[in-house]
């Protein structure tokens, strides 16, 4: 089974990335069908959506102040426990295989900057066009909320190892070499066979403060169910912190959630019997 989120935010989505998150759930899926491991079909799922440019990550990424383009991406196999990462990464389509060639080729989990980029230029892998200007972002109305965009998947595999990843092109109005969860492991990635998977999204420095992904993977280690780890893991994020997120989770057991405190998730999941694709989910509120 897997599951796959482009994002929470306060506006609706629109069809075509509705039907960009279906193509990636279906992608994802019959990698698992074919016998792939979680951690591939994850990949398969976030490429999809890197590649599109509807969603801020890869291709469609923001930009910070000064007019660049830096991703954050991270990976993680609940199988043994290994995982990559990058941060502040430029120029490069997918930073989800860049992330996957730091776990699997490199004696590292997080690369930043030219470091990451030389991977990904040791790999081949696809480089962005040079961007037509340079001029720094300009301020939106929506600045402070996170944009819908982040994307990120869960996968269990036919041999039950689970596996998560998520990759952002970050928030508005960043200033240059910031960083969000979306790279940090514990934070907006986690998983282990142990507990489940998890995939954050939503503003990262809260997120990063509570450790999410690492929090709501230990609940379900103390035997929680998904929605019980993740629903109490957001309440507490807005009633400490103030600020919003999604997740989805997939305990490795099988059981499953999605869950949000903004008013939209464009989210979805498909397992053997079922698919489904929502923008609304199990929306958590401050007395949760």
């Amino acid at each position: 089974m897997i599951l796959v989120h482009g994002g929470c935010g306060h506006s609706a989505p629109t069809a075509a990335q509705l039907g960009l998150l279906r193509r990636a759930v279906d992608r994802g899926y019959r990698a698992l069908a074919a016998g792939a491991s979680a951690v591939h079909a994850v990949e398969a799922a976030i490429v999809v959506l890197e590649k599109s440019g509807c969603f801020n990550a890869g291709k469609g990424s923001n930009r910070q102040t000064d007019g660049v383009t830096r991703m954050d991406a991270s990976l993680m196999d609940g199988r043994d426990l290994s995982a990559g990462a990058v941060a502040s990464l430029e120029g490069v389509v997918t930073p989800i295989r860049v992330a996957r060639c730091v776990m699997e080729r490199t004696p590292h989990v997080l690369l930043t900057g030219p470091g990451a980029r030389r991977v990904a230029d040791e790999n081949r892998l696809t480089a962005l066009p040079a961007p037509r200007s340079r001029r720094r972002e300009r301020s939106r109305p929506s600045a402070g909320l996170p944009e819908l965009g982040t994307v990120g998947a869960v996968a269990r595999d036919v041999h039950g190892h689970v596996a998560a990843g998520t990759s952002t092109g970050g928030v508005t109005r960043m200033l240059p070499g910031r960083v969000g969860d979306s790279a940090l492991i514990g934070s907006g990635t986690y998983a282990d066979d142990l507990s489940g998977a998890v995939s954050m999204t939503g503003i990262g420095e809260g997120i990063i403060r509570l450790g999410l992904a690492k929090e709501i993977s230990l609940r379900l280690e103390r035997g929680l169910s998904p929605f019980q780890a993740g629903s109490r893991a957001l309440a507490e994020l807005l009633a400490r912190i103030g600020t919003d997120a999604g997740a989805i989770i997939l305990a490795s057991h099988g059981r499953f959630t999605l869950v949000h405190t903004t008013p939209y998730m464009i989210s979805g999941y498909r397992t053997e019997g079922a698919t489904r694709i929502a923008t609304q989910w199990r929306r958590i509120a401050k007395d949760t």
